[in-house]
């Protein structure tokens, strides 16, 4: 049901390096048909909000060299809705700055901030559950996440211990939050049943979060009281210029003795690795992940292969790999290695060699 005092904030200003060579500074992840759907992950999560949120509600907040892309990719959204982070700051800063905004147009809003990189398989279920987030918190002081149910030990996630669902409600309160715990410890919050995954999407009204931000994080909090004297984008640059960086997960969200949340299975993915998209993705008869009209495969098992389509790549006796070319820069890994991606971009931009990241 749409109300207007509903409002969707998606973030989408991150560069998705564990997702290198395809995803790059000059267009992350989230700007990409990283499934061949035919449609970028932005304008999924975009498009996954509107029977429930008003167009003109949504807003976008992204690095201010990201800007053009999103109006192309969502035109019907005016350029005062996409929000120019001028440095990344983390989410804390991010939702802070839409905070701003929103109390500007809405005092009484009900809040949805969500990545704009995730996958949801069932959207019909994915909408019920947001639906009853915003009830709750509409009626509620509360922060709420949505938890997801898991299916596996991962390791990659982070996690939310919560107490035993009270009757008369659909949320559940909080215990504790537990960040990418090792395989160990993993298994055993599968194993106690009272675990579930973070999803990153949170909901609550607007006066609740700014309380929280004033209890918790006040140092960010001041840094986003209208300063008259300030152009917008004065005020803006000066504020991300003082602000530190810092999750919202760990400034507020494990601060508070206000944390609920509403568990879901609705087919969820972070789609943060190559393993999720190569988990999420169609593969042909040998298991093996092909994107690029002109790719040849011969003994391979298990294996993305990405190439751009005016790219010819023939790929022989590899199993468990990971082979992407983009532009000016080939990757060839196995996949068991991914995780060291984000060091390998770390090494390359120490090496100054930037304009291949």
């Amino acid at each position: 049901m749409i109300d207007k005092n509903t409002y969707c904030v998606i973030m989408a200003g991150g560069i998705g390096s564990r997702f290198w060579p395809l995803s790059k500074t000059k267009c992350p992840k989230q700007f990409l048909d990283i499934l061949g759907v035919g449609k970028t992950l932005l304008q999924q999560t975009y498009e996954r909000f509107l029977p429930i949120c008003p167009v003109e509600n949504i807003l976008i907040v992204t690095n201010a060299d990201y800007t053009d892309l999103v109006l192309e990719q969502l035109p019907a959204l005016k350029p005062e809705q996409v929000l120019n982070e001028p440095m990344r700051r983390n989410t804390a800063p991010c939702i802070a700055f839409a905070n701003y905004k929103i109390a500007q147009l809405n005092p009484d809003a009900n809040i949805i901030v969500s990545p704009a990189d995730h996958l949801i398989l069932n959207n019909d279920l994915f909408l019920n559950n947001i639906q009853k987030g915003i009830d709750f918190v509409s009626q509620n002081d509360a922060l709420l996440t949505i938890g997801i149910q898991p299916t596996r030990p991962e390791t990659g996630y982070g996690y939310i211990q919560a107490y035993p669902q009270e009757a008369d409600s659909d949320a559940q309160k909080v215990k504790t939050f537990t960040e990418k715990p090792n395989a160990e410890l993993a298994q055993v919050f599968i194993d106690s049943g009272d675990f579930f995954w973070n999803s990153g999407i949170f909901l609550w009204s607007l006066a609740s979060i700014q309380s929280a931000f004033t209890k918790h994080l006040n140092d960010v909090a001041q840094l986003f009281i209208p300063q008259k004297k300030l152009g917008e984008d004065d005020f803006i640059q000066k504020a991300y210029a003082a602000c530190k960086s810092i999750s919202i997960d760990y400034g507020i969200l494990e601060k508070s003795d206000n944390v609920f949340m509403i568990g879901g299975s609705f087919g969820w993915s972070d789609l943060g690795t190559w393993s999720a998209m190569f988990d999420n993705s169609e593969k042909t008869a040998n298991n093996n992940l092909v994107r690029g009209d002109n790719i040849f495969t011969y003994d391979t098992e298990n294996t993305i292969i990405v190439m751009p389509n005016n790219k010819l790549a023939v790929v022989d006796g590899l199993k468990d790999y990971i082979v992407s070319e983009s532009d000016n820069t080939l990757l060839i890994c196995r996949r068991e290695n991914e995780q060291n991606v984000k060091q390998f971009v770390t090494d390359i931009q120490l090496k100054n060699k930037d304009e291949f990241i």
